[in-house]
């Protein structure tokens, strides 16, 4: 940085690392601090200018004496106040009340304060491998948080900033050619990695198809495969099977949902450009999104290896969804929504599941997300995963539906006030959702071109293009607050479709709305009125499943496989110590007596096409002993009950995976039946920590054994012997050994107690996790 003062000061003091104050005025180090005293002037100001730069300190200077050339502070404001109007006055709105088009230009505004300029007057930057470069022929950006904008942000800038969105997508380029790859969450010239997906293809891609950035289409491609090709965040096994397991990658639902989306844009790109072999494979991943489809409870839910997760609650917050639960998840599919329609079991069944969403309890179990507000049943509008789904009765000719709802939150969500959003901004992604909502429509999925229609909040919108072109957007209201759509008129035509496209608003024109007070249920319900959205060519086989409860059992245990495809057969394989068999057809249950791993796969009718393999692991718990648990455990951490502590299965630093169990704020006090009185040589427990998400190893273990079941003897005490503050994520048993013979084990586990003062989260309760209890 680069301070200058319109009047000197008095003195200039330095404090060093150690907080010694020094005159010294030249003085380098880290930590270092300064100040200075000035004389008060006889009008009580004192200006001063800033220069900034992420290159060097001499080029702050260079950008503050270019930026600020005066003193004037009133002629800045003003030339501040100008180029504000000038952008704000993109969009023009008449109608509605002063609070309303209060909040909808706070909402414009909030849409051009992010990506910022990240670069020198010169041109030079400091890019993504933090080294320094110049700028040729673009303008080069920072603060990308694609996860939250691909939605609607970016799609708002294609119709009202088309030369800041080149110059985006020039700055990913950069970025990719810089630091190896595009940006996911890019900040300052650092990718944080903070959220899931590779979201900078929906925006290129987007701008692409819409003719905005043309040319390197190459460069393009290429820096897109290299993201999704590569191993990051479970790529590698959501290729291999088809979908990503919680056992593999943690928010396995979500990423599987995310990455089916940016590949199906990657598809597209590919079949405009002519590369139909990528076209073709990354079709193929655009519909992965089927294999985390569960048929029976017509959710989106998490797999263990190959079988679902249970139990199952679709308004559980946990680990196998980014910031959400199944509800705000499952509907997750912009680029294929007439066959999840067809999963549903068709419009009916899909409306009455889409309804229910809107309809249902907003209470949600499982872990506290604070970024999950703005609750309309299930649906979070305070959070980016849900932002279209109100949109979707269009696709099944109920757009009253999706009126009712966007004129709800466009009201009741949008407050002029400290408080008046329902949720966090995320670089204008919030806003965007407002503004583009209030005009009367959303890009439910960016990339295809369409806008689905929504109802207009004021009675008249005007955009001004930068191609020199305006599009108008009217509203006729027979009696105020009628917001239900009776009849459209484009360029004063009859319009009867839900859903507009990009070029009916670039190439200009007039938008016309003919409001009712009451739900026009015949408007937009025919097949060629609704909004588009399939994969139509080259449908996969979607991967078979285990229709189990456990993988775990005593004596035998029947396994059941099932799929979604319509027709076809499953095959499968056991391998393990005892049998290894070659693949065979599924015709019905089969059983298993020893621990194994089955292998399978589907197949499309005449095995013209295979699924992706899925493997499955199942373990035999001896039958010479049991446990009864006497704490409770947490819910979302169960293992699959009790007997995970003794089946023999230690578990991996990937807590989320299943096997663990979490004992919150509380011991674990549990006792272990041998059937039989046997000697005991060696008691132990396998724990974990991962002091950032308050695991915590526990205090200490209590071994006491005994033979009758009453009367325990202690003997052995075990200590924890490592840090708290040891941030590394690890394993280990905590045990020893002993001389006993007994027929009952009983074991504590003590808590470690609250998260302790150097936690960030100090004061709460800490986890105990568990996944075994180890006697020899």
């Amino acid at each position: 940085f680069h301070i200058e003062s319109e009047r000197p000061f008095g003195d200039l003091f330095t404090l060093n690392k150690a907080g010694e104050i020094t005159t010294d005025k030249l003085v380098s180090g880290t930590d270092l601090k300064a100040y200075v005293d000035f004389k008060i002037p006889l009008d009580g100001t004192i200006r001063m200018k800033v220069g900034i730069s992420a290159v060097s300190a001499e080029g702050a200077k260079r950008n503050l004496d270019q930026e600020i050339k005066d003193w004037n502070f009133n002629t800045l404001r003003q030339q501040a106040a100008t180029a504000w109007n000038k952008e704000l006055s993109k969009i023009e709105v008449k109608g509605g009340t002063r609070d309303q088009q209060v909040s909808f230009y706070t909402a414009l505004y909030h849409t051009m304060v992010a990506p910022n300029i990240f670069q020198d007057v010169d041109g030079q930057y400091r890019g993504t491998d933090l080294e320094v470069h110049k700028a040729d022929s673009f303008s080069n950006y920072s603060v990308f948080s694609l996860w939250d904008t691909y939605r609607a942000y970016h799609p708002l800038m294609t119709i009202i900033d088309q030369a800041r969105t080149r110059d985006w997508i020039k700055t990913f380029l950069w970025q990719h050619k810089n630091g190896g790859m595009l940006p996911v969450w890019e900040l300052a010239g650092n990718e944080t990695f903070c959220m899931i997906g590779y979201h900078s293809v929906p925006v290129i891609f987007d701008a692409y198809q819409k003719g905005i950035f043309k040319g390197m289409e190459d460069k393009l491609l290429y820096a897109m495969l290299d993201y999704a090709n590569s191993d990051r965040y479970g790529l590698g096994h959501y290729q291999l099977n088809g979908y990503l397991s919680n056992d593999k990658e943690h928010e396995s639902v979500s990423k599987t949902l995310e990455y089916a989306y940016d590949d199906w844009c990657i598809a597209q790109f590919a079949k405009m450009i002519g590369d139909e072999r990528v076209h073709q494979r990354f079709l193929q991943r655009a519909q992965f999104y089927k294999n985390v489809f569960d048929p029976s409870t017509r959710h989106m839910r998490g797999k263990l290896q190959a079988m679902w997760q249970s139990p199952f609650d679709a308004k559980e917050i946990n680990n196998f969804y980014t910031e959400g639960n199944s509800w705000q998840y499952s509907f997750a599919v912009p680029h294929d929504i007439e066959t999840l329609v067809r999963l549903h079991g068709g419009r009916d069944s899909f409306a009455k599941k889409l309804n229910e969403l809107f309809t249902t309890s907003s209470q949600t179990t499982g872990r506290e997300q604070p970024d999950v507000t703005g609750l309309i049943g299930q649906y979070a509008h305070g959070n980016e995963p849900s932002h279209h789904m109100a949109y979707l009765f269009n696709y099944v000719g109920m757009p009253w539906r999706t009126q009712e709802l966007v004129h709800k939150i466009n009201t009741e969500f949008y407050k002029n006030s400290p408080e008046g959003l329902i949720g966090n901004e995320d670089c204008g992604q919030m806003s965007a959702w407002f503004v583009l909502s209030a005009m009367g429509f959303y890009p439910v999925c960016p990339g295809n071109g369409e806008y689905v229609l929504g109802t207009p909040l004021f009675d008249e919108v005007m955009l001004r293009l930068e191609n020199g072109k305006s599009f108008s957007i009217k509203a006729k209201r027979p009696t105020p607050g009628s917001f239900y759509v009776k009849g459209i008129k484009l360029n004063n035509k009859p319009h009867t479709a839900s859903y507009i496209r990009h070029t009916d608003i670039m190439n200009g024109g007039s938008f016309e709305f003919t409001l009712s007070p009451s739900p026009v249920k015949t408007w937009a319900t025919k097949n060629q009125d609704l909004p588009h959205s399939a994969i139509k060519s080259r449908e996969i086989v979607s991967v078979p499943y285990f229709d189990v409860i456990s993988n775990k059992f005593r004596d035998k245990m029947t396994v059941k496989l099932a799929s979604i495809n319509r027709g076809g057969d499953i095959y499968y394989k056991i391998t393990g110590d005892t049998v290894t068999s070659g693949f065979v057809k599924y015709t019905r249950p089969f059983t298993i007596d020893a621990s194994c791993t089955v292998q399978a796969h589907a197949a499309s009718v005449g095995d013209r096409d295979r699924s992706n393999p899925v493997f499955q692991r199942f373990y035999r718990i001896p039958g010479d002993v049991s446990i009864k648990v006497h704490s409770n455990v947490h819910p979302m951490y169960t293992a699959g009950g009790p007997e995970a502590l003794i089946d023999g299965i230690k578990g991996t630093t990937n807590w989320r995976a299943g096997e663990w169990q979490s004992y919150f704020g509380t011991d674990l006090d549990a006792v272990v039946d041998l059937q039989k009185s046997k000697p005991v040589k060696y008691l132990g427990v396998h724990v974990l920590q991962d002091v950032d998400p308050w695991i915590l190893y526990p205090a200490e273990v209590i071994f006491s054994t005994s033979s009758d079941g009453k009367n325990f003897t202690e003997v052995l005490r075990v200590q924890n012997p490592v840090d708290q503050q040891d941030t590394s994520v690890q394993v280990r048993e905590l045990g020893g050994s002993v001389n006993a013979t007994a027929r009952y084990i009983k074991v504590k586990v003590v808590n470690a107690g609250k998260l302790p003062s150097w936690h960030e989260s100090t004061g709460n309760p800490s986890h105990l996790f568990i996944d075994e209890i180890i006697i020899k």
